[in-house]
């Protein structure tokens, strides 16, 4: 399989060494949506392989054209890889055990943890977001763990390895519904789901517009995604979330807080916690 490898470069007068580690956090989950699959990191740079079939340079331009980040811009350089499956090189390699508030390890099929005091999850991933090792997932987790979920339906917005879909039913959910635009993305929760023996969740490919086919309310929304998505789909997530329900979202910057908190006012949402790992933040509200 062909792959090109794209070159990220930073640019900015603020790059601080904090801000450049959030800024390629944040280009690696852009780019993810756009289709690369891995990433390598060096001390300046970030390295990006995408299949020479998924690669959308208009796409990739657009996405990183609108960074989120004030003051920091992006471009990028492509060329050919080496020809080999380099998200099958960093599957190989798998992920270090994540333990999350002293509940929760979240380890890969290569890494089992015994441990009956803590909540097992595992993710056999097909790319690294989605794993656990994310700020930003470890921040959705640990909410998760700390909210009664009890017998409460669930929406995934977003899905990914399905990771916050196990733990919701892992912590008492008594369904999730799920879905993902990457088809990759339904396969790899369908299979962790096995994997994790949970049962009563439905899986669809596409975006906000797969609800248009689910009948009911849910009395969870939950979504890790970036700010762009999240001020489009904000009024769809509100449709479907029964009066008292909560809305937690993550995937975006301190610096976006205050749009996404007045997006949710506008919608009749009230802010009922916040918190913070790096710059990266998650917020929940109550309908």
């Amino acid at each position: 399989m062909q792959y090109y490898s794209a070159i990220f470069h930073l640019k900015g007068d603020s790059l601080t060494a904090d801000i450049r580690q959030s800024a390629m956090d944040l280009v690696a989950a852009l780019a993810a949506e756009t289709g690369f699959e891995s990433f390598e990191q060096t001390e300046d740079e970030l390295i990006g392989y995408v299949r020479a079939d998924l690669l959308d340079q208009e796409s990739l331009s657009a996405i990183l054209g609108d960074f989120p980040i004030p003051g920091v811009t992006v471009d990028f350089t492509l060329e050919e890889a080496e020809n080999k499956d380099w998200n099958a090189e960093w599957e190989e390699a798998g992920f270090d055990p994540i333990v999350i508030d002293g509940q929760c390890v979240i380890h890969d099929t290569k890494h089992a943890v015994d441990d009956p005091g803590l909540m097992d999850i595992v993710i056999d991933a097909k790319m690294a977001f989605g794993t656990g090792t994310h700020d930003t997932t470890r921040l959705m987790v640990g909410t998760l763990l700390a909210s009664d979920l009890k017998g409460k339906r669930v929406l995934d917005c977003g899905c990914g390895t399905g990771i916050l879909s196990i733990a919701a039913l892992k912590c008492g959910a008594s369904s999730v519904v799920a879905y993902d635009i990457d088809e990759w993305s339904v396969e790899n929760t369908q299979h962790n789901a096995q994997l994790n023996q949970v049962e009563n969740i439905e899986v669809l490919l596409g975006d906000i517009h797969v609800l248009s086919h689910v009948s009911g309310m849910f009395d969870y929304v939950l979504a890790n995604i970036n700010r762009n998505i999240l001020l489009e789909d904000l009024p769809s997530m509100c449709e479907v979330l029964v009066p008292g329900g909560s809305l937690i979202i993550s995937g975006f910057y301190e610096e976006d807080t205050a749009l996404l908190v007045e997006k949710a006012k506008e919608l009749g949402l009230t802010l009922q916690s916040s918190s913070s790992s790096g710059n990266w933040k998650m917020l929940s509200f109550c309908s």
